[in-house]
């Protein structure tokens, strides 16, 4: 490495010369009311470590539009580079920028500066679509917890993922092809508590790059602020290069190094999910009306007069149809989930009585037959919560509940214990979802919450620390199912959920299901090696891909079912030889388990003609 020029970079290269990236030792650290622009920078500062630690230390310092003081400080070992800003002032947090920032120089060059892209490729560990694992340098990427269907929006799968990119000297093939070769892995390390902002995201121009990381606005600096830590190291691929990410934060005290709980044996029994079959139960005429993605192509925006939508048939009756139907082909969950939505109001969990007339009794029958019960939650949502317990749009109108409010915290720790104690419904625990639909911008307010409160991923973290604590108190072998596959978040779950499957790479070609969550369960293996894995199931395009993914799911993970009687995206239905595949697969992935506890023993069906898959 090399510190040179006026644009004041480090030149990252191999040993034999070959450059990776001209890295930028600018940043900008905005405040909310004001841009921070760095300028009179001074030439970078050399020195050795302090304390006899084999480091070399460069430090550029440079004065500021929004702070009384600023520095950059790259720390260079053997293994790895890191870097982060410092600033000293008051203020609260704006938009942050790493490897590059605004700035006004010594020869007159003024603007944005960042560091080069001298790689071809960049890994990305979050689920996208289009789906594109290793797409070209020159496209950007996002990391956090903001996201939907929407477009430029859809990379919310894993909320958060791992806050860690690979970059590679070759191109991907495919949309799932992760190249041979050289690699180099640019992680954020930081406590959870300190990942106050929304997303990271990798943010490419005409040949350079920089970091940007929002904190809305929300954080507030009273005397100095340092930024969590950029962390560049060598990997032979991204796999290991994520399992050394985990190993840096739980080295450092920043992820735990095992989960909080230790299993019980019913949690990695199959899994049956209501929400395909309530998809397939409820199509707009012309297309299917599940599939969030492409939405140019599934028909009619508005459902016609008469018809139900997915979430009118989380009832009682349908869910006894379904699971009735599994049963006489030999198909018995271990485990069932009771999809969205079967309470009345999100924000609050009392049921639907319309839907469930007695969902304690229900509960206690699915006991009855040796299987669990969890309930699908849906994180941030303000439906019921007071105005004191969420966070608002200027108007004063709920967008999120807010982690922050004491009051919320208060209120989501007693809807847990109503909804799995003993006294209550007594369920087993949650499916999290939409982790991704966190409050976000600068516009937002926060009445019942104190100056200094948590926001972006770290209080999502409290959200689900909160649920989390407040279920093993309810039910100590309460199974907790996110999709938030970041190690620091591995003390507020027990398994990760492989979430929703996508469907086509950029050039509109459709990616397998089983190649699509291959990847998923890859990264998360590297990151939670000790967490169980829920396979997910949803929304498959087709027949032919949903038997490939059946056949595969007890390699991946838990095995779990969404449908009874037909396939969502197709409306092909489901024969009696597709569910014998379901009972076969399950029957053999329940023997190599080898638990007692594996679930309901019911003899699989014959199967004299399997069925071809193609």
């Amino acid at each position: 490495m090399q510190v040179r020029g006026p644009q004041r970079v480090a030149v990252l290269a191999d040993p034999d010369g070959r450059i990776w990236s001209r890295l930028s030792l600018l940043a900008s650290v905005d405040r909310a009311d004001l841009p921070d622009e760095s300028f009179d920078v001074g030439e970078p500062r050399v020195s050795a470590g302090r304390d006899g630690e084999d480091v070399v230390e460069v430090e550029l310092s440079c004065r500021s539009t929004a702070w009384s003081a600023k520095s950059v400080l790259l720390r260079c070992y053997d293994d790895r580079l890191e870097l982060r800003a410092r600033v000293e002032g008051t203020g609260d947090l704006g938009e942050v920028r790493l490897l590059g920032g605004r700035a006004i120089l010594p020869n007159g060059a003024c603007g944005t500066f960042r560091s080069s892209i001298d790689h071809a490729s960049v890994f990305n560990p979050t689920p996208t679509e289009p789906v594109q694992v290793v797409r070209p340098a020159s496209a950007g990427a996002a990391l956090g917890i903001v996201g939907d269907a929407t477009a430029g929006r859809l990379h919310g799968i894993f909320s958060p993922p791992p806050l860690c990119l690979a970059f590679g000297r070759e191109p991907a093939r495919h949309a799932t092809h992760v190249p041979d070769g050289d690699w180099l892995t640019l992680a954020l390390l930081a406590p959870v508590d300190d990942l106050r902002f929304t997303q990271l995201r990798y943010a490419p121009l005409d040949g350079g790059f920089l970091l940007e990381l929002d904190y809305d606005g929300h954080t507030p600096v009273r005397g100095s602020f340092v930024t969590p830590t950029v962390v560049l190291r060598p990997a032979a691929d991204p796999w290991r290069g994520l399992a050394t990410y985990r190993a840096d934060l739980v080295e450092r005290g920043f992820a735990p190094a095992r989960p909080a709980a230790n299993p019980a044996d019913w949690w990695t029994a199959p899994i049956f999910c209501g929400w395909g079959a309530q998809c397939a139960a409820a199509p707009i005429p012309g297309q299917p009306a599940s599939h969030p993605y492409h939405l140019a192509d599934l028909g009619p925006a508005v459902v016609p007069d008469g018809l139900p939508i997915a979430f009118d048939l989380a009832r009682q009756d349908r869910y006894d149809a379904w699971l009735g139907r599994l049963a006489q082909h030999g198909v018995v969950p271990g485990t069932v989930v009771i999809d969205d939505r079967w309470q009345l109001a999100y924000g609050t969990g009392e049921p639907d009585p319309g839907r469930w007339p007695d969902l304690r009794a229900w509960i206690a029958e699915r006991h009855a037959a040796g299987q669990r019960v969890l309930l699908w939650w849906k994180a941030w949502d303000p439906a019921g919560l007071p105005v004191t317990e969420c966070v608002t749009d200027p108007a004063g109108t709920p967008v999120a509940a807010d982690p922050g409010s004491p009051a919320y915290r208060s209120h989501l720790a007693e809807m847990v214990s109503r909804l799995l104690g003993p006294d209550g419904l007594d369920a087993d625990g949650f499916k999290i979802d939409f982790t991704q639909r966190a409050p976000a911008g600068r516009g937002l307010r926060r009445p019942g919450a104190p100056a200094d409160a948590p926001w972006g991923i770290a209080a999502l973290h409290r959200l689900l620390d909160t649920l989390y604590r407040a279920a093993k108190a309810a039910k100590p072998d309460a199974l907790v199912v996110t999709h938030t596959p970041h190690p620091g978040f591995g003390d507020v779950c027990d398994m990760i959920r492989l979430n929703d499957i996508l469907e086509r790479d950029p050039s509109g070609r459709v990616v397998p299901a089983v190649d699509q969550l291959a990847f998923r369960h890859a990264v998360v293996r590297a990151v939670l090696p000790d967490h169980p894995v829920d396979t997910d199931q949803w929304p498959v395009a087709d027949l032919a891909q949903w038997r490939s993914y059946v056949r595969t799911q007890g390699r991946l993970g838990v095995p779990a079912l969404y449908y009874a009687e037909r396939i969502d995206r197709s409306g092909e239905e489901l024969t009696d030889h597709d569910l014998a595949l379901v009972a076969r697969t399950w029957q053999d992935y329940r023997a190599g388990r080898g638990s007692p506890a594996a679930g309901p023993t019911v003899p699989a069906p014959s199967d004299p003609h399997p069925v071809e898959v193609p």
